[in-house]
């Protein structure tokens, strides 16, 4: 055989086994995301009236990729990375300062049988009980308990963001609609092995019910020994249990949330919680909240928080929604929120 033919069979060989290892493991990669855009009037508690066109009025404006690699037995290499805009002046993140990859940013595998684990910056399970256990979902603008939680006056809410950085989780496969999670936050700070922040969290969806638990400790706000705007901070330990039954003409939702703030010179505890209700009208959904909060310890303060609206379906992809919030805190005459938007997703 000839130097040449040795040659040309040599690189036969190898492109069919390059041919087998890309048939072996198929890779994906897909783009999407939402945009919500709405028009209306805001006025915090105690503040003034600002007629606005804003972003996110049903739920945050995003975009992102994600994508797998088979690895074979069942186990696949996973990315994903989303970044949050405000589509009313095109500017990345949810305000200005924020991270260009907000929402998620992450890599990580995932077993049939095993469950995923993940590393990046990574959206907490705590927030993801929020949202799922309201009718008014994730919803920054018009959703009582989402204000009650992530939107906190007065020393209430949890610390911590909606997303985590510098974190790990892992999340059990599915077991009969029973799931559950563990994540931890490295402070990736030399010297400070104190500074963490851990969740654990269980969920569980058959049929008409599903239910939460979740529960997350956090020593820091978003950098090691960054009090989180609290003077003498130290921790948080807060714990939401969520329900939910769908009888079709009617879904009712019900939430339970205790925070305790650990506080040199004095702790601050928060009681409260949410109850819901969204019935279906027409080509969309009539939807109703009401959250309350009460503070103890360092002060009394309490906040009533309720809300209505109308969430109507142009399309599977595209809505249309008219909403009115009222907020009150002990002290301060009560704000509201009112408008209409549009969400499209992608």
């Amino acid at each position: 055989m000839s130097k040449a033919a040795g040659w040309l069979r040599g690189a036969l060989a190898l492109a069919v086994c390059g041919a087998a290892g890309v048939a072996h493991a198929q890779s994906n990669v897909s783009l999407y995301g939402q945009v919500d855009a709405w028009v209306g009037a805001a006025k915090a508690p105690g503040g003034e009236r600002a007629w606005t066109q804003g972003g996110g009025g049903m739920s945050t404006s995003y975009w992102g990729m994600k994508g797998s690699e088979d690895l074979g037995d069942g186990l696949k290499a996973i990315f994903t990375l989303e970044d949050f805009f405000l589509p009313q002046n095109g500017r990345y993140g949810r305000f200005t300062g924020d991270s260009f990859f907000s929402r998620n940013a992450y890599v990580g595998l995932q077993s049939n049988s095993l469950g995923t684990v993940t590393m990046g910056r990574l959206t907490t399970s705590y927030f993801v009980s929020t949202i799922l256990f309201n009718p008014f979902v994730d919803s920054y603008t018009f959703s009582p308990m989402v204000y009650h939680t992530f939107l906190g006056l007065a020393g209430q809410g949890i610390v911590g963001d909606s997303g985590w950085n510098n974190a790990v989780m892992y999340a059990t496969p599915d077991y009969k609609g029973l799931g559950a999670s563990l994540s931890y936050a490295f402070g990736n700070k030399a010297g400070e092995m104190g500074q963490n922040k851990w969740s654990a969290a269980a969920m569980y969806f058959h049929g008409p019910l599903a239910a939460t638990l979740a529960y997350q400790q956090v020593k820091f706000d978003s950098t090691p020994d960054d009090q989180a705007g609290i003077t003498g901070f130290r921790n948080q330990q807060a714990l939401q249990a969520g329900l939910t039954y769908d009888f079709q003409v009617v879904k009712l939702y019900g939430q339970y949330q205790y925070i305790k703030n650990t506080i040199t010179g004095g702790n601050l505890t928060s009681n409260g919680g949410q109850l819901g209700v969204s019935v279906p009208l027409g080509a969309g959904s009539v939807m109703a909240s009401f959250a309350y909060t009460k503070n103890s310890g360092m002060n009394d303060t309490s906040r009533n928080t309720w809300a209505v609206g109308y969430d109507y379906n142009l399309s599977k992809r595209t809505d249309l929604y008219v909403a009115y919030l009222n907020d009150k805190v002990s002290g301060l005459e009560a704000g509201n929120t009112f408008g209409m938007g549009m969400r499209t997703k992608f």
